[in-house]
């Protein structure tokens, strides 16, 4: 079996096991109008930082001016060609985190001013408010199914989705974000060669490339959206033992070769029976995005 470089492992798997299932509530952290662009980083005074992404930081930032609130990636190295800005500028979606500028020097380095989510990560959420329930886990399901549709109609595969590349607002919206080692397929492509992104959400296709080649980026998305949503779920990531130490190894066993990860006795046979569907270890069984928007566990308040 052909290995996956150990320094794509970054693994947030210190998740508070919880038994409460809260709603989602409100967040209050008011943002000012957005009616005026930003067409100076001079204009930006950073308040915090708020996370360290694929080949950069985040921060939070305010207009000088308008005292409205975002989000500033500043990406390490020369940007220029990169996929992430290709895909930022032409992505529109209520279910993807919004870019409103991108600002690039004469040396290559880039600077993207993005929508502010202030609810953070889904990962920061489930930590401060304990594991979600059945409902809300369909909910963020389909907002999230909705941005993969999107994305694939646009031939991007993100290829790195996990608890913390979710993002949620004071309204309840979860979008997806960083696009740091997404990729844009060719027209009629859907495999991809490079082993990239958080090793706990890869699928088996992806560990072991002698067996399957290039894998298909579309399914390999759909596996860590199971994987995921059963984290937000158990609060904790499923493939292990609360507290088991997640080095690559274990890792790759568990995925690769161990039984998969079951729900408890409680969850209903509609959860249990969508998450079978993400989680097949056959990358040509799992079901593809529209298909699980149809999935009676999310169907039920929602027709595509």
């Amino acid at each position: 079996m052909t290995s996956v470089r150990k320094h794509c492992l970054g693994l947030r798997l210190d998740l508070p096991t919880a038994t409460k299932c809260p709603r989602l509530c409100p967040i209050s952290d008011a943002a000012a109008s957005y009616s005026q662009e930003v067409d100076r980083l001079s204009q930006l005074e950073k308040l915090q930082v708020l996370g360290h992404g694929n080949g950069g930081t985040v921060y939070k930032v305010r207009d000088k001016q308008t005292l409205a609130v975002y989000a500033l990636k500043i990406m390490h190295g020369n940007t220029s060609g990169t996929q992430e800005l290709d895909i930022l500028r032409q992505t529109s979606s209520p279910h993807v985190v919004h870019c409103h500028q991108i600002f690039e020097n004469p040396s290559g380095e880039g600077q993207i001013l993005m929508e502010y989510m202030n609810g953070g990560t889904l990962d920061t959420y489930i930590k401060t408010q304990g594991r979600l329930s059945e409902d809300i886990i369909a909910d963020i399901s389909r907002q999230v199914l909705k941005g993969f549709v999107y994305m694939y109609s646009k031939n991007i595969v993100h290829r790195d989705i996990k608890p913390s590349n979710l993002l949620i607002n004071e309204k309840m919206e979860v979008k997806i974000a960083d696009f740091g080692v997404s990729k844009i397929m060719g027209r009629g492509l859907n495999r991809c060669s490079t082993s990239v992104g958080t090793c706990a959400y890869m699928s088996p296709e992806r560990f072991d490339t002698e067996r399957y080649g290039d894998y298909d980026g579309y399914a390999a998305d759909v596996w860590s959206f199971g994987v995921t949503m059963m984290e937000l779920y158990m609060g904790y990531y499923p493939f292990l033992s609360p507290g088991e130490n997640p080095d690559w190894p274990t890792l790759m066993l568990a995925i690769c070769f161990g039984e998969l990860p079951s729900l408890p006795d409680c969850s209903s046979s509609e959860f249990k029976d969508f998450i079978n569907c993400c989680l097949q270890k056959d990358p040509s069984k799992r079901w593809a995005a529209s298909q699980l928007l149809l999935h009676p566990f999310v169907a039920e308040q929602c027709s595509v």
